[in-house]
């Protein structure tokens, strides 16, 4: 979890943001075109998971302690 909190988009719309931070319209999309191979598919889809699930808040305190 923490990777994933320090994780940034290296391309698109949102390229140098942490991938916590996408919207989640954004990540539906993604879903629909299909994950990109490696760390930043699982990332991607890891955030798709806990967004449309209304889970962000488990990330807040790993957030504070590690960004």
């Amino acid at each position: 979890m923490i990777k994933l909190v320090r994780a940034r988009m290296p391309y698109g719309k949102y390229k140098h943001g942490f991938i916590t931070d996408l919207p989640v319209h954004y990540l539906e999309w993604m879903e629909k075109q299909g994950w990109p191979n490696g760390m930043l598919g699982q990332y991607l889809a890891t955030m798709y998971e806990i967004k449309t699930n209304g889970l962000d808040r488990i990330l807040d305190p790993i957030k504070r302690e590690h960004r």
